[in-house]
């Protein structure tokens, strides 16, 4: 049983339609793994043992029915603490929220338990999720795959952290600057943002709604294909036959040159796999990209003040010092000027759009940069601010473009390849994933 820790969703669920896995039995593995581990208690904000029994117990029920709801029916899954569920905390690592317990389930949880998955419980996530690094000294920083002083990547920091450390088989997260895809870079995982608006926000704690997404963290592209099927309510992507040839694929090239060593190595060398699996290779620079980048500070913290200001000015020492700054950042944005930079954005989408559509994706490190170490970033908050800007560089464009995107190991610890595609083309996307992902492997 202590294999299944470490087994991928699907082939979990696999198990459990051959009646190899028991999905009660599953369900206490793996709650048994959270109570024993060092770890589990700055993984999981919350864990819902009593729905996750009552639900395992409805899977086993209908599995031996033979009336199973779908291919994850039975398979625990990990929720960052942004998603509301009935009658447990949510309280997206802010003490802010503290205390706060929805009476009802979000839109995509609701959606998921109706496919047959089971909640493990509600993992950490930086404050608010406004950080690509992680760390919480409010609530709790979950530990790094490879270095457990180093931060785990944010904002889906204990999602990524529940796989990493064999507490879950699937996790969901959310990306609003790259909070899905940094932290399954730095812990060698799948990570899926999908498309604003492509699944429901209804019952999810907000950053910046314009950009905020729900995506999967896993541990194969099947896995995230088959978490997106279950938050959609829909039938999985067929992955069958998938394949890099033929394939054209833009290096964006100013991102994947201005990398640390280690992340510019591993792109590098997962760049050349791809091409010997048939894809072809173009370098090219993207002006809309380069516009677009300082276009961030002028729409994403106004945005997220706007939602959040009086709250925090209720109580700012609830909060940590540099997330704080981050939020004030947007205070004193004229609106005139966020509506400036709106505008500019979304004629920068159109070129964008233009200037890639001879390309089946656009290809990049995932992130330019390692995990810092965790004590450094709380003694240094310029250190902090700069490191968190580095962390979801990369990421940021996707979201900025209104696209959806894939990370993928590349085999080089903490390293990942980020693959772009235009917006609702997460099916596409995920085909390619596939095949890279053998090509990676």
């Amino acid at each position: 049983m202590q294999d299944w820790l470490w087994t991928g969703a699907a082939a979990l669920g696999r198990g459990i339609a051959a009646g190899e896995i028991d999905p009660e039995a599953l369900c206490e593995t793996h709650l048994a793994a959270i109570a024993a581990s060092e770890h589990g208690g700055s993984i999981y904000s919350h864990v819902t043992e009593a729905r996750a029994r009552r639900e395992a117990a409805a899977a086993a029920a209908r599995a031996r029915a033979g009336r199973r709801l779908g291919p994850l029916d039975g398979v625990p899954v990990s929720w960052k603490d942004l998603f509301d569920t009935a009658g447990a905390p949510t309280e997206a690592g802010s003490r802010l929220l503290r205390g706060r317990v929805p009476e009802r389930d979000a839109e995509v949880v609701a959606t998921a338990t109706h496919g047959g998955a089971v909640c493990l419980g509600k993992t950490h996530m930086s404050e608010l999720a406004f950080s690509g690094l992680g760390l919480n000294p409010m609530a709790a920083t979950p530990p790094g795959r490879h270095d457990a002083e180093a931060v785990p990547g944010g904002s889906s920091s204990g999602a990524a952290a529940s796989l990493a450390f064999g507490l879950a088989p699937l996790a969901i997260g959310s990306d609003t600057g790259g909070s899905v895809r940094t932290p399954a870079a730095w812990n060698d995982l799948v990570g899926l943002k999908t498309t604003a608006g492509h699944l429901s926000l209804r019952g999810v704690v907000p950053l910046a709604e314009s950009f905020d997404t729900v995506g999967p963290l896993a541990r194969s592209v099947e896995d995230a294909a088959l978490g997106l099927a279950l938050l959609e309510g829909s039938r999985p992507p067929d992955l069958r036959g998938a394949t890099l040839r033929g394939a054209r694929l833009l290096v964006l090239e100013d991102f994947a040159d201005g990398s640390e060593d280690a992340p510019r190595a591993a792109f590098e060398d997962a760049a050349r796999r791809l091409a010997d699996a048939g894809a072809a290779l173009e370098r090219r620079s993207l002006a809309c990209v380069a516009e677009a980048m300082p276009l961030s500070a002028e729409v994403f913290a106004p945005e997220a003040y706007a939602i959040w200001g009086e709250r925090i000015e209720a109580d700012p020492g609830a909060m940590f010092p540099p997330i704080l700054a981050r939020f004030r950042g947007g205070r004193e944005a004229p609106a005139h000027r966020v509506l400036a930079a709106w505008r500019r954005l979304r004629s920068l989408r159109v070129d964008y759009a233009r200037e890639t559509a001879p390309f089946d994706a656009v290809i990049l490190p995932t992130v330019p940069i390692l995990p810092p170490d965790r004590g450094r970033l709380l003694a240094d908050e310029a250190f902090y601010a700069e490191r968190n800007l580095a962390a979801l560089r990369n990421t940021r464009v996707g979201n900025l473009m209104g696209l959806c995107g894939l990370s993928l190991p590349t085999g080089a610890p903490s390293c990942g390849l980020m693959m772009l595609c235009g917006p609702l083309r997460e099916r596409r996307l995920l085909r390619l994933g596939q095949a890279a992902e053998a090509a990676l492997a």
